[in-house]
């Protein structure tokens, strides 16, 4: 079997573009992964344009070979927007390599630990009574754990004071507690923010066990940033979204600088890489908690990771009570995980267990940025 074309399709599906990629072989079996790298999508199309000159004619079973010739043939390894296109390429590989051998992709890492893969659900809230409401409706869809957020008003205007917003999502968060009680798992995520002062103080103003986890408080940078929090917080990190290879992963799985690996699949380089991953942090007694803010594709390239995966505690989901994005389109996606209240269900069938309907993919991309966050004084913050 030989690879024969490698198609891109940046699309708008929900409310955010998709960065689609197909393989095609001389066998009529295709492959479809999904790059992660958002808001820069061009960016991995031009990639993996670059990729396909020399892939093409290559044998898709080889996949960890050509992640290596990937990754290693060019000067400037890594970063996101080379990893990006590996990742898309690689999960189609394995979505090829399981329609080819007739099995389910969790079966080529392993075979199922699970029957079907936790997920958490995002909400967010105005004011504390609007975060207590929402969290109420996504727990009684049967979700067990929710990452809650307070709404900001100047993100609107592209605004953010962090010193506003950490007093305020403090006040809402801890009136939710009291409200759900201990069972829930409750987390947060402040989008790399604030500064390790900032995030100190975000977390020292709520009583103990009103998080579970915190998500991203500092920007990753500097793990020398993050030994300095963990001195001043007891409250469990899930860090590595951002994470572009097992080498950025390296000083928080050894150091012990987070407690849930939020691996990005479509960002880390696909399954390949992923996997080597999941290995190390689970000899580090460290659990998953992936990324997934993407489509059906990324949703069923992680839960087959995740089925197959002993230390795994919850994958994101993006549609819920707190949320409709429109990313699980049926139109576009006919064929995709059974995505109910605080699970996710792979199909049993060879591959990922997801098809594209081409004909749907009508909605072309749009330039859309994330926003550019300012402060009052005028200065750039995080977004």
């Amino acid at each position: 079997m030989k690879i024969t074309d490698i198609k891109s399709f940046p699309v708008w599906v929900g409310t955010r573009n998709q960065m689609l990629v197909k393989v095609e072989t001389d066998e009529g079996i295709y492959g479809w992964g999904e790059s992660g790298l958002s808001s820069r999508e061009l960016a991995v199309v031009g990639v993996v344009d670059h990729y396909k000159e020399w892939l093409i004619g290559r044998d898709p079973m080889r996949r960890g070979a050509l992640w290596q010739e990937m990754y290693r043939s060019q000067y400037f390894e890594g970063g996101r927007a080379l990893t990006g296109a590996i990742s898309a390429i690689d999960i189609a590989l394995y979505d090829i390599v399981g329609k080819k051998l007739g099995v389910p992709v969790y079966d080529l890492l392993g075979g199922k630990h699970r029957d079907y893969v936790p997920t958490f659900a995002t909400g967010n809230g105005d004011s504390p009574e609007e975060m207590i409401d929402v969290a109420k409706r996504i727990l009684a869809d049967g979700f067990n754990c929710i990452r809650m957020h307070h709404s900001y008003p100047g993100e609107k205007e592209e605004l953010f004071e962090p010193r506003e917003h950490l007093a305020r999502a403090a006040e809402g968060l801890t009136k939710l507690r009291e409200a759900v009680g201990i069972a829930p798992v409750i987390g947060t995520d402040v989008h790399h923010r604030y500064s390790v002062a900032e995030a100190a103080s975000f977390l020292q103003m709520m009583p103990p066990h009103t998080l579970d986890f915190v998500e991203e408080p500092i920007r990753d940078e500097t793990p020398e940033a993050y030994e300095e929090l963990r001195k001043l917080t007891p409250v469990p990190f899930a860090i590595g979204e951002e994470f572009a290879s097992k080498w950025q992963f390296l000083p928080y799985i050894e150091r012990g600088l987070t407690n849930y690996a939020r691996l990005d699949i479509c960002n880390v380089g696909g399954i390949t890489e992923a996997m080597k991953v999941t290995g190390w942090a689970e000899a580090h007694y460290i659990d998953l908690m992936p990324h997934n803010p993407l489509g059906p594709i990324c949703v069923a390239a992680t839960a087959h990771l995740a089925s197959a995966a002993a230390n795994f505690s919850w994958l994101e989901i993006r549609e819920s009570p707190g949320e409709n994005t429109g990313f699980y389109d049926k139109e576009v996606f006919p064929v995709q995980p059974e995505v109910t209240g605080g699970r996710v269900t792979l199909l049993d069938q060879p591959g990922l267990g997801v098809e594209v309907d081409e004909a749907s993919l009508t909605e072309p991309f749009r330039h859309a940025e994330m926003p550019h966050l300012k402060r009052r004084d005028g200065s750039h913050t995080n977004w």
